[in-house]
């Protein structure tokens, strides 16, 4: 038997078979770490779970934009379509409510218990922070009443 001197192409060098070695246990790693991930179910549903509140919160924050725009809209309608003596009126009247309300209120105040003031003073927190809303559709209110009232009338 002779003996032929192996080309180095064709044999692997210590040194290239630890590299292979290492990127195979490398590549081992992840697969283990993937098939690890997909085993487990309830890191699963948490990851689910925050994608659908996450797109439930950006739903909800779209609707109600919509909701906004669409009071601003049908305020500025009513606005428009209201005559200015019937815009007079319920200007007056609102002012007159205004004056009403705060008057009871400052009465209510005087004998209320503390905790209930505290859970009025965050209705009335965010009734300001909806103001325009608020007072479109008072707007409306008074100026159907205002109308149905004339109707009565004659």
């Amino acid at each position: 038997m002779t003996h032929e001197p192996q080309d180095e192409k064709s044999a692997p060098t210590p040194e290239q078979l630890r590299e292979k070695i290492e990127d195979t246990r490398d590549e081992l790693g992840r697969t283990v770490e993937a098939l690890a991930a997909k085993a487990d179910v309830k890191a699963q549903a948490k990851t689910k779970a925050a994608d659908i509140k996450e797109q439930t919160a950006e739903k909800a924050a779209h609707l109600t934009d919509q909701l906004r725009d669409r009071a601003a809209q049908a305020t500025e309608l009513v606005k428009d379509k209201t005559p200015d003596p019937v815009l007079d009126k319920a200007t007056h009247a609102a002012a007159h409510v205004r004056d009403g309300v705060a008057r009871a209120g400052h009465l209510a105040a005087d004998k209320t218990p503390a905790p209930v003031r505290e859970k009025a003073q965050t209705a009335a927190t965010t009734a300001k922070a909806n103001r325009t809303p608020l007072i479109g559709a008072a707007v409306v209110v008074i100026a159907l009443v205002l109308l149905h009232r004339g109707r009565k009338r004659r």
